[in-house]
């Protein structure tokens, strides 16, 4: 978060330095901790892709639990100062070492970078570690930006009725530290334990993509000037769209990749369960239809990502087993190890 008159908001002595006020980095900190706690479901959305449903919860990617890292040091001394404790904060270091002698340790940071956290604060800035490597990060700027507006907004109207700062960012910080989870995101427990304290935690990326146009959260793009209603409902069909045309792509492709391929494989070698596979190729060919003439985006998208997650993983699983009892040189699709030594392989 850098600024027109030099110091970088999340750097807490390039803000001391500037203003000589210790209680400005409480006051950005209680401002966006506020906003991933009550606005976890946009940034859900804002990362919801056909491709993150695979990914989200391994892969070095967090699970759909839109929580906030910010290290032992840094959680401690926020959870003092919203209990009245002191305004100012010295970042710790510790040393790095690279395990060669040849190479001297450095001093970094001591937040170190949490990578099963979708928000890990690193040290001077934040992370959004949950977006997809082929997406657009204009939406997820936005969102992060309109959050991180209205948390000021909030703190700038309160003390303009009459509050001081120390007390509203205190208040804030008291009421949704809840946010803010410094453990293994990928251990299985932490999900239902996340609902239980009422974080934000949307599976379904068609779910998320649904929520742009809540009433909270169009509310808030209008109420900071950033979208309108008609706006929010636009990009929450686009966002849809896209999804059910992926997914469509995908079960075409898997069709064709099975009629053309996979059943004359196991036909010409004798293996498999070919039933199955075509049975499980009728099905998708029927899910598609039943996309196809659904009412509206939403519902399509609800079908859709049920195809792709249930029906066409299940029916996989039948070509990946008769993939195994197919002869080599039989097969004429390329393998793992076509692709992995392409170099050492004819076609």
């Amino acid at each position: 978060l850098p600024t027109n008159g030099g110091p970088q908001l999340l750097t807490p002595p390039q803000l001391l330095a500037k203003t000589g006020n210790d209680m400005v980095f409480p006051v950005v900190m209680a401002a966006l901790v506020s906003g991933i706690d009550k606005h976890g479901d946009l940034m859900r959305m804002s990362i919801a892709s056909p491709g993150n449903d695979f990914r989200l919860g391994a892969m070095e990617a967090p699970p759909a639990v839109m929580s906030m890292y910010l290290g032992d040091d840094m959680t401690t001394y926020l959870k003092a100062f919203s209990e009245g404790g002191p305004a100012a904060y010295t970042p710790q270091t510790k040393t790095l070492s690279f395990g060669a002698d040849a190479i001297a340790p450095i001093e970094v940071p001591a937040e170190d970078r949490n990578r099963t956290s979708p928000f890990p604060y690193g040290g001077a800035r934040f992370e959004f570690r949950a977006c997809g490597s082929s997406q657009n990060v204009s939406l997820i700027n936005t969102v992060l930006n309109t959050i991180a507006a209205e948390g000021f907004k909030t703190i700038s109207d309160r003390v303009d009725a009459g509050e001081s700062v120390d007390a509203v960012a205190r208040d804030l910080l008291s009421k949704h530290m809840r946010v803010v989870f410094n453990g293994n995101g990928y251990d299985p427990a932490w999900p239902e334990k996340a609902v239980e304290l009422g974080i934000w935690r949307i599976d379904s990326g068609v779910e998320a993509m649904k929520r742009f146009n809540d009433t909270k959260n169009v509310e808030l793009f209008e109420k900071m000037g950033v979208l309108t209603g008609e706006e929010c409902e636009a990009r929450r069909a686009v966002l849809l769209e896209h999804y059910v045309g992926t997914v469509e792509m995908e079960a075409k492709v898997m069709c064709d990749m099975i009629r053309q391929h996979v059943l004359p494989c196991c036909n010409d070698a004798g293996v498999g369960d070919r039933r199955a596979i075509q049975k499980g190729m009728e099905r998708i060919e029927k899910s598609l239809k039943e996309v196809e003439e659904a009412e509206d985006e939403a519902a399509k998208a609800t079908l859709a990502r049920e195809l792709r997650l249930d029906t066409m993983i299940k029916v996989r699983e039948a070509c990946d087993a008769a993939e195994k009892e197919c002869p080599p040189a039989k097969w004429t699709l390329g393998t793992y190890e076509n692709l992995l030594f392409l170099d050492t392989h004819e076609f």
